[in-house]
């Protein structure tokens, strides 16, 4: 599937091959924090994905796995980048509210769920994990 996005006011576009067709929430705090509530992103493995305007991307380096990326002029979160040595080394998490037609992309997991405010709850079933069940899953693959 392809899929594209862009910022607020444009200046960036992201252009997807192989675009997934599932999308995961995280709760963390770092998440939350970044996108106001919780994160939901597509991963993207590095190289399906062509940046256009990539000279107006400020980037946040948010811990020694990841930096975070947002339009230098409208402040639009556009996606994480997995920086860390090892098999996700380049792939991108893009934010789903991102994309122009995020039509027949469904939820496939949450983590972090022991760190969701009470104010909200996402429906349906699907995977959820802790943070002590993520941070293993993390260490298993790094």
């Amino acid at each position: 599937m392809q899929k594209s996005g862009t910022c607020l006011c444009c200046a960036v576009t992201l252009d997807i091959a192989n675009a997934p067709d599932t999308t995961g929430a995280c709760h963390c705090g770092m998440c939350r924090k970044w996108s106001g509530g919780v994160y939901l992103g597509l991963h993207v493995k590095a190289g399906d994905a062509t940046i256009t305007g990539a000279n107006n991307i400020s980037t946040y380096i948010s811990s020694d796995w990841a930096e975070r990326c947002f339009c230098a002029t409208c402040g639009t979160n556009l996606f994480y980048r997995v920086t860390a040595p090892g098999p996700m080394q380049g792939d991108m998490h893009v934010a789903l509210g991102l994309l122009n037609d995020p039509t027949g992309i469904t939820l496939t997991e949450e983590i972090f769920i022991d760190r969701k405010p009470d104010a909200y709850a996402l429906a349906g079933d699907h995977k959820r994990m802790t943070e002590a069940e993520t941070l293993a899953m993390f260490a298993e693959i790094s």
